[in-house]
């Protein structure tokens, strides 16, 4: 490797490729454990899959010499990686069109951030990703126990005000939540 590039000890690449693959992993679990179609070896592997490009574009030798090129090769591994893994984020979307139902979209976008979250590790941002783990997890684990406890008092007050009728098993704007 020329002297100038850009090096990267093996124990470098040893963290940021093991960062991403544990940040999919962790993001996974919270989908393993709803029964999500996606989960920790998926997301491990599609964080691992965005960190390896990521820090394969910025190892490439010849790039070094010359930071607009290596700036404009990185913004287009950025895009390609983002733009791509929509494929199998739309793969988990679902649409009822009886029911007008669509499930699947937290699925779909955690997958997303999580291509995001091995970008960030390829390329060492590590406040980046130590804060966006935390907030995805909050989006995943709090914002759902709290909606859940928001559609349990929804569906106490629809029960009280329609004692003929049984509760309905997720009022309307709870949709979310089953995903």
């Amino acid at each position: 490797m020329d002297e100038n590039a850009a090096s990267f000890d093996i124990l470098d690449i040893a963290l940021r490729l093991g960062a991403a693959a544990i940040v999919g992993v962790v993001i996974g679990i919270n989908r393993d454990l709803t029964n999500k179609p996606i989960g920790m070896r998926t997301l491990g592997l599609v964080s691992l899959g965005a960190a390896v490009v990521s820090l394969s574009t910025i190892h490439f030798e010849g790039l070094a010499h010359h930071p607009d090129a290596l700036s404009r090769v990185v913004q287009g591994v950025i895009q390609g990686i983002m733009a791509g893994i929509g494929f199998i984020g739309a793969g988990v979307i679902l649409r009822d069109r009886e029911t007008k139902t669509v499930k699947g979209l937290t699925t779909a976008a955690t997958v997303w951030v999580t291509a995001a979250l091995g970008i960030a590790c390829g390329l060492a941002a590590w406040t980046i990703v130590g804060l966006s783990v935390a907030l995805a997890l909050f989006l995943l684990v709090g914002t759902g126990l709290a909606g859940v406890g928001l559609c349990r008092r929804e569906q106490r007050r629809e029960g009280l005000k329609t004692k003929t009728r049984p509760v309905p098993e997720r009022p309307s704007g709870c949709s979310e939540l089953a995903e």
